[in-house]
């Protein structure tokens, strides 16, 4: 892969991965169309690396707070478990469950950590599951262009979504878990990660300017899951040094490109401007439509 192809497919990366346009449907979209060279999985990977340091510059008080308060979780839980079987061994009254929920989960940023987890679970189930038939679908035009129609319908709803109130500390796992299975659904080239989620977030009665911030952290595990399946097929490449340096110049453009895009998708969903993305997303649906059946 060129140095130009490497910059073309980043720029695409940062833009499409944040803004409610999906990036797997434009990668597959532009591929076709241009005759780009398959990029490789160790390509697809450092690219999104390169989108989920974005995702941290932008909201790193709030994820290194959900780390603190994670490792504190864990902490506590061994605590309380250990406490619960010495009390046993000892024949006394262990006073509390195993592991006390009010007592652990006790903030409303524990609460978070919680959401996130449980947002991940159905994604990750989704993932794993259907793996192998998404790159399948990826690798034609028809799917992703379908797909494209649906994020045009997806970003309607986001538009014409009632304002909610809701954030860490009263969202309901229940909530989660719905937000969760919609990230799991776009995971199919074409339906945007960014805008599906958004959109399950306003439904959900979510506040706008959590919605986003919900969105974008919830996309780090699934990332990096997604990341951590493919690593055993980097080792199947063979990498020059001249490839690595157009890599790591494609995975800059991708952390640049996307901390804009973060920062545009914010005044985005406050505003309710979803509409001239949805239209765009009808318009490259058919196009990908009409490129099946003619390319």
């Amino acid at each position: 892969m060129s140095l130009l192809e490497s910059i073309i497919l980043g720029f695409i990366q940062g833009v499409t991965e944040f803004l409610p346009v999906s990036s797997s449907g434009h990668l597959a979209i532009f591929k076709n169309f241009f005759g780009l060279q398959e990029a490789g999985i160790t390509y697809d990977i450092l690219l999104h690396i390169g989108t989920l340091v974005a995702v941290f510059i932008c909201f790193w008080s709030d994820i290194w707070a959900l780390i603190v308060n994670g490792v504190g979780i864990i902490v506590d839980i061994c605590k309380n478990i250990g406490i619960f079987f010495k009390n046993k061994i000892n024949g006394k009254k262990p006073g509390y469950t195993l592991i006390p929920y009010n007592k652990v989960i006790g903030t409303p940023f524990r609460r978070y950590v919680m959401l996130i987890i449980i947002a991940t679970i159905p994604t990750g189930i989704m993932g794993i599951l259907f793996k192998d038939t998404i790159e399948q679908v990826s690798m034609a035009l028809l799917v992703p262009g379908i797909c494209l129609l649906m994020t045009s319908i997806i970003l309607l709803i986001a538009d014409n979504a009632k304002d909610g109130n809701l954030d860490e500390g009263n969202v309901s796992y229940k909530k989660a878990t719905f937000v969760g299975i919609c990230q799991g659904f776009a995971t199919m080239p074409g339906i945007s990660r960014s805008g599906t989620t958004v959109t399950a977030c306003l439904l959900a009665g979510m506040d706008r300017a959590f919605a986003v911030k919900f969105s974008f952290i919830v996309s780090i595990p699934a990332i990096l899951g997604a990341a951590v399946l493919d690593v055993p097929d980097m080792f199947k490449e063979n990498i020059s040094g001249g490839q690595w340096l157009n890599y790591g110049v494609g995975v800059l453009v991708s952390a640049v490109v996307g901390y804009i895009c973060i920062k545009t998708m914010l005044k985005i969903v406050r505003q309710k401007k979803f509409k001239g993305f949805s239209v765009y997303c009808a318009i490259m649906g058919l196009a990908a439509i009409i490129g099946y059946f003619v390319i």
